[in-house]
């Protein structure tokens, strides 16, 4: 099995880190930011899950390399190949 689950989790932060980004740089300034002191929250946690989301798929992308290069488990019923012998 060979799924990453820093796949799924960095996309699904990164998409809803960057819709919540939008939507609080498109509404930055508005009349809804007034009961948060003027602190424009949706920008700003959009902003830090897409920065972690970003961090997940990078993770994910650095160890795909590395999970092609570990050998297959065999299980009690399968035999290992035969091992070759120099010179003989």
């Amino acid at each position: 099995m060979g799924l990453d689950i820093r796949w799924p989790l960095g996309l699904l932060f990164f998409v809803t880190g960057g819709m919540m980004a939008v939507y609080g740089a498109v509404t930055h300034g508005s009349a809804i930011y007034e009961k948060s002191l003027s602190v424009d929250i949706n920008l700003i946690w959009g902003l830090v899950l897409l920065a972690f989301g970003s961090f997940m798929l990078l993770l994910a992308w650095n160890a795909r390399g590395r999970i092609s290069d570990v050998p297959p488990v065999l299980t009690s019923s399968e035999e290992p190949p035969p091992r070759r012998t120099h010179g003989h």
